[in-house]
């Protein structure tokens, strides 16, 4: 398939749209290479029903009564109400599960339970997800409140300051217990002065049994065996043609932390990863990133394979071999800048599978391990997903949205010219250097900020991505075209975090999600913050409210501000000093502002979210069933894939 003959769109329904990526150069890889993206992405989907069952204990019995409906159900298809279920069901199988995958609100089916009902009894029970001794009456008595009810399980994550994060919040980390008893269970396994403290609580759900709360750890033998020995199954084939014995030993030691569930296990790996900086194919495989816990520590599962795009990575190498004087020039209290830069690694990779967290939904940039101390002593790992950013910005060619939104002309011109340059480099600043930036002074609990956490981390790789775009040493490294190009990345992001985002909240909702509050934290500090001097400004042109910048070097030097206080914030766990930056700043959303918001953007019938459907690999096998080429293919759709996975990698 040729280049510009690619389809990169797929379908669009209620807010999402999918998508295709290209899987650029995977022709021309050795077939070692080929086979080990094969197997690593095999791994990658047999962990699909992990994070269905850790974002809502019934999840996946949902997802298997809707699917049996579309399978088996022999009435009429063309009703309202049964394309109101095909809608649903592809929207649970995009969220992984009954809870919008960004806004954590459940969303509720256009269809009524009565008309459930009667599907159900439609069908024989053989087909049925039924429990050991479950009657169909019983399925429905459980299932349905949880489908309809809006007051059931309402949020997979909440937020929500001076309430009980844990029962409030409807995501399968935790059961029987509060807030308080979690809190105390891990700071009781805490050590004092211990300066490689594992990721407590990272590979568990926390119970109660019997009154006594205790961890049920994901591993083989533990939680989540089934789909835990299918994913080893694979690695042990990819550990086999692996690139080198580096690369070997990381896969060998993320085996053994699946096999123990040992935190100290998974620190070991993460560090043999960090080193793994020479092989061309790379994976990330596993418990990592934890903003489906409100208490922002149990980790959810993901995986993405990728494979270096050697081009691309001169960029990200450029910064990340300068990560020293950057940090040396950071506006930050030199108590918290680190005295040496450890091990900043950076590439940009082309994507080959998404998977668990990664997808259908995926981040363009990822930035690890999170453990503080392995990034302190040993550095991070950066990398930016070339070939998704490409796919979102083929896809949104044309459609409008910079015409209805951006204040006039030159702001077009800006964003014209520069946007893909500055959008690229601001992700790769706040992967490469954001994140692995600074240091918490002695004794101060990662976990400091709790809830905050998170929001307060994302901001600090924002802003310091933001401080450094418009500075001289950028023309210099050959990193930006000129002195102006930065004012386009300045522009989208104040005209995204003060409006356009609102596109992703339902009217009357606050803002959740913590990359969304940080985006509101900065720009609504930043035009408050430079109000008098007329910095920034909300102005009103034939009804319609536009965002104007009328000194982009100020802006700069509020951005450095804020991100030196935020700096601090995290650096001496100042936990209060979170609370009040992110509930005076990142949550209130302009009700008036929200409605004139939604209702431009639904004229340009455009979809605020983007997800993307998988290419297809296939082995091509010979007469001793020996692998000698895999091909890639783009053509399955986005039903068929869900329902070829579900069939596939159904494990728990």
């Amino acid at each position: 398939m040729e280049q510009n003959s690619f389809n990169y769109t797929v379908e669009q329904f209620a807010d999402l749209q999918l998508l295709r990526y290209r899987v650029n150069g995977f022709e021309e890889l050795s077939l070692p290479r080929k086979q080990l993206i094969y197997y690593l992405s095999q791994a990658a989907l047999e962990g699909r029903d992990i994070l269905f069952d850790q974002n809502g204990k019934y999840n996946l019995q949902i997802r298997r009564l809707l699917e049996a409906i579309y399978l088996h159900y022999e009435g009429e298809r063309s009703t309202s109400e049964f394309q109101a279920l095909e809608v649903y069901l592809k929207r649970v199988w995009f969220a992984n599960g009954i809870h919008h995958h960004y806004a954590c609100d459940k969303f509720i089916p256009e269809f009524s339970a009565v008309y459930l009902r009667s599907l159900i009894d439609s069908l024989d029970s053989s087909v049925l997800p039924l429990e050991e001794g479950e009657s169909i009456d019983g399925l429905c008595h459980k299932l349905f409140p949880v489908i309809f009810d809006p007051s059931v399980m309402p949020k997979r994550v909440n937020q929500a300051d001076g309430e009980d994060l844990i029962l409030t919040s409807a995501a399968n980390y935790y059961e029987g217990v509060t807030q308080q008893e979690a809190e105390e269970f891990y700071a009781g396994q805490k050590l004092a002065g211990d300066e490689e403290p594992v990721m407590y609580g990272m590979n568990s759900r926390l119970v109660k049994k019997d009154g006594v709360v205790q961890e049920e750890v994901w591993k083989i033998g533990g939680m989540y065996s089934a789909a835990l020995e299918k994913i080893v199954y694979w690695l042990e084939k990819a550990m086999d043609v692996a690139e080198n014995d580096t690369q070997k030993e990381v896969i060998r030691l993320l085996i053994e932390f699946y096999h123990t569930g040992d935190l100290k296990t998974f620190d070991r790996y993460s560090i043999q990863w960090l080193k793994d900086t020479s092989s061309l194919v790379d994976f990330v495989n596993g418990f990592i990133e934890s903003y489906g816990d409100p208490l922002g520590m149990k980790a959810s599962w993901e995986s993405i394979v990728n494979f270096k795009d050697l081009e691309a990575t001169r960029r990200t190498e450029t910064i990340s071999e300068n990560a020293q004087w950057f940090e040396d020039h950071s506006p930050v209290d030199a108590r918290f800048k680190k005295e040496q830069v450890k091990g900043v690694s950076a590439k940009v990779i082309t994507a080959a599978m998404l998977a668990g967290d990664l997808y259908p939904a995926s981040a363009i940039g990822i930035n690890l391990p999170n453990s503080n101390w392995i990034r302190s002593v040993h550095g991070s790992k950066s990398v930016t997903i070339g070939n998704l950013t490409e796919a979102y910005n083929k896809a949104a060619h044309g459609n409008g949205f910079r015409e209805e939104f951006v204040y006039g002309p030159e702001e077009l011109r800006l964003l014209e010219t520069y946007a893909d340059i500055t959008d690229d480099l601001h992700t790769d600043l706040h992967e490469c250097l954001g994140h692995g930036s600074g240091k918490l002074l002695p004794g101060v609990d990662p976990d400091a900020l709790k809830a905050h956490g998170s929001t307060i981390e994302e901001a600090r790789a924002d802003l310091f991505g933001l401080y450094y775009l418009p500075d001289a040493k950028m023309v210099e490294l050959g990193l930006v075209p000129d002195a102006d190009a930065y004012k386009a990345e300045y522009y989208s992001y104040m005209m995204n975090g003060l409006m356009t985002q609102l596109v992703r909240i339902e009217p009357g909702c606050t803002v959740e999600e913590a990359h969304m509050r940080n985006r509101q934290l900065i720009a609504r500090w930043a035009l408050e913050q430079g109000r008098e001097e007329r910095v920034v400004e909300m102005v009103v042109r034939d009804g319609k409210t536009y965002v104007k910048i009328n000194d982009y070097c100020k802006l700069r030097m509020l951005f450095g501000k804020l991100l030196a206080e935020i700096q601090r914030i995290k650096s001496e766990g100042d936990y209060e000093a979170a609370r009040m930056l992110v509930e005076n700043y990142a949550v209130k959303v302009d009700a008036v502002l929200h409605a004139e918001v939604l209702e431009r953007y639904r004229k340009l019938h455009l979809a605020p979210y983007k997800g993307f459907v998988n290419p297809v690999y296939t082995p091509v096998l010979d007469a001793e069933g020996n692998i000698t080429d895999v091909k890639v293919t783009y053509g399955e759709g986005y039903a068929e894939q869900m329902l070829r996975y579900s069939r596939e990698y159904s494990n728990l």
